[in-house]
């Protein structure tokens, strides 16, 4: 009688469910594997064949077929490794066979039948628990991500064998207890600075504030040297900490892309800073079975861009949709998948090719013809989408050389956070978090504002050529402006600070 035994394939950030068939019949020793396997999938006959041998576990010297169930599923990964191995033993007659519908099992096996991690643990933890299993097994390393999924045994394993003899009961595996989400605060990381050691630049530190609260996009101009990827370093020192949903949400997108760290549930907002160079796919996702790319990483931290218009302009603007929608959409013939791409979009640019068109100091040695072209790698609908656009000029000497230092990032945050309480309390009803995420229809409800900050709004709009979509964009970072300072309502001169921040320096 062929065995079945439940697994998982991912695509997307979804696991879907999988039951590895398996039969055994009379004739020349052969291992087949079909069901649309993948490369990875059709290499698994050499893992298990090994894997089995070194256990000093039965392999028949016989004709093996294991069917991957849906056979219109493309199967993708290493994970089903453990549960071919086990359907093969059920098949012999030297396992008991197990209910598909109460047991899942997952797992990468390597020659000498050690368990190796595999992506996706979690959503694979997700989808057992919405069937109404009881238990999934899988690598040990992969239990601290699974176990954040209550309702749900967690069985983890080291080899081969402990599986085997957890199955024929003759030794148990223990439950996971989920001790590890208590977890200890991290130390602090070297790469991220705190605000206070800032020196000047009030006004770029002003939009960072506006900018953490409210989820606001910011683009930071000045010559070199004027602090820019400084104030970059230390923006996520004052951002408010993920809440339980945002983390498993964050948790979920690194599991799929395989870089999840052991511990577990991530809490620390992501700070994602791909160099230049970077491609359309590492950007936005994709390949042939598509993968999270750089917008899905950063999705509730921050993607930085430095040296913004050295990107290539094409990849440039596959950041449009996530801008505006916070998901991406990759399609492919195998599949079309949506992740998710909330993130604060933080860039900075020199103001010219050589940096010094801004700089009272140094002159800057570009033609005029240069510096347009050199902004025109930035389009205007990309723009459009950038709320708060702040020119950091050089630091005066008097003020470099200031012994006070400036106002540190956990005052700051704390302001941050009471602000996103105030966003939270009001745009709870319409499930977003942030006031940058608000549509142009939760504007013109949630947001109250006065007739003389009206007509000023008015007024810019004509004097500047402004589009629809900074409108809304300028009121939203005026709510948030209000929200910092506890404001019941938009006036006017959060409409005059908003606008501050709408425009780059002019070109000289």
């Amino acid at each position: 009688m062929p065995s079945h035994v439940s697994t998982t394939s991912i695509l997307g950030l979804d696991a879907h469910r999988v039951i590895v068939e398996c039969a055994v019949s009379p004739g020349l020793p052969k291992f087949c594997i079909v069901g649309l396997p993948d490369t990875a999938v059709q290499e698994a006959r050499e893992r298990v064949k090994s894997a089995m041998r070194t256990a000093e576990l039965p392999f028949p010297r016989t004709h093996i077929t294991v069917n991957l169930a849906p056979g219109d599923l493309k199967k993708t990964g290493t994970g089903f490794d453990l549960p071919i191995a086990i359907a093969i033993l059920i098949t012999m007659g030297d396992l008991p066979p197990i209910d598909p519908d109460v047991s899942m099992i997952i797992g990468e096996l390597s020659l000498d039948g050690t368990l190796r991690p595999v992506p996706g643990s979690l959503s694979s933890a997700m989808l057992a628990r919405d069937l109404g299993m009881k238990e999934l097994i899988l690598p040990h390393e992969n239990v601290s991500e699974a176990s954040l999924v209550p309702k749900l045994n967690i069985l983890g394993a080291s080899h081969l064998k402990e599986v085997v003899d957890h199955l024929a009961r003759r030794a148990l595996i223990s439950p996971h207890s989920g001790k590890h989400l208590n977890e200890k605060p991290k130390k602090h990381d070297p790469m991220f600075l705190d605000l206070s050691g800032v020196r000047g630049q009030e006004t770029a530190k002003r939009a960072l504030e506006i900018a953490a609260a409210g989820g606001h996009n910011l683009l930071l101009e000045g010559p070199p040297g004027s602090g820019k990827t400084l104030l970059a370093r230390s923006f996520s020192g004052i951002l408010p900490p993920l809440d339980h949903n945002e983390a498993l949400e964050v948790t979920r997108i690194h599991s799929v892309a395989g870089i999840l760290p052991q511990q577990g549930l991530i809490t620390a907002r992501p700070f994602r800073s791909p160099h230049h160079t970077a491609s359309g796919v590492s950007l936005i996702g994709g390949g042939s079975f598509p993968k999270p790319g750089e917008v899905s990483l950063a999705h509730r931290g921050i993607l930085f861009l430095d040296e913004f218009p050295e990107f290539s302009r094409n990849v440039l603007e596959n950041l449009r949709q996530p801008l505006e929608d916070g998901h991406v959409t990759v399609s492919r013939a195998q599949a079309s998948v949506a992740f998710p791409a909330r993130f604060v979009l933080l860039a900075a640019m020199n103001p010219c090719p050589c940096g010094y068109a801004t700089d009272r100091e140094r002159a800057c040695i570009c033609t005029p013809t240069q510096i347009v072209r050199y902004r025109k790698r930035l389009s205007g609908p990309l723009l459009d989408r950038i709320d708060l656009m702040i020119h950091v000029p050089r630091v005066p000497t008097e003020k470099l050389l200031a012994i006070t230092p400036g106002e540190a990032s956990h005052v700051v945050r704390a302001r941050v956070i009471q602000a996103r309480e105030k966003q939270h309390a009001r745009l709870q009803p319409l499930q977003i978090l942030t006031n940058a995420e608000m549509t142009s229809k939760h504007v013109q409800e949630m947001i109250t504002i006065g007739d003389d900050a009206k007509l000023l709004l008015e007024n810019a709009i004509e004097a500047y050529h402004l589009s629809a979509r900074a409108y809304f964009r300028i009121l939203k970072v005026a709510r948030t402006i209000a929200d910092l300072e506890g404001k019941p309502s938009v006036e006017t001169e959060h409409i005059a600070e908003s606008l501050r921040y709408r425009q780059l320096s002019p070109s000289p």
